[in-house]
């Protein structure tokens, strides 16, 4: 199977609530109010899906887990303020390969894929993310370039 981070309903409304705009408003603000209807799938199984999540501070969050130094000795386990407890969305491996899942769906998880396979759809996830965050008025440097 292949693990997929997909999508949709991309949005700002706490930030327009706020009075804020999308080119001038802080960054931690926007990657907190920048959201998705988010779905991580496993070929066409649903293991997650979450509205309204931060999608923008997750792009951000796993563009720079894969760019860590030591990201092959470690899992990853997203932190927000979000969410009361790490791990909305984590990752684990190497050991069978990397397999993704979330804290808020302790026994769901993808099948095991090769880093090759999951740091390529991190990318692309990222890729989309970015091209969003400028679609709506903001940097689309919240999101670093890999």
């Amino acid at each position: 199977m292949s693990v997929r981070f997909g999508y949709r309903n991309t949005g700002a409304p706490d930030l327009y609530r706020r009075g804020l705009r999308p080119e001038t408003a802080p960054p931690a603000v926007l990657l907190a109010d920048i959201e998705a209807d988010l779905a991580v799938r496993d070929g066409v199984r649903v293991v997650f899906a979450e509205e309204s999540f931060p999608v923008a501070e997750l792009a951000r969050a796993l563009v720079g887990w894969l760019l860590r130094p030591d990201r092959g000795r470690g899992g990853f386990a997203f932190e927000s303020m979000a969410f009361p407890e790490p791990g909305a969305v984590r990752i684990e491996g190497p050991a069978c390969g990397w397999r993704v899942g979330s804290a808020l769906r302790p026994d769901a998880w993808t099948a095991p894929v090769a880093w090759e396979a999951l740091a390529a759809e991190i990318g692309r996830f990222a890729a989309a993310v970015r091209a969003d965050v400028a679609r709506l008025g903001a940097d689309p440097g919240l999101i670093p370039d890999l």
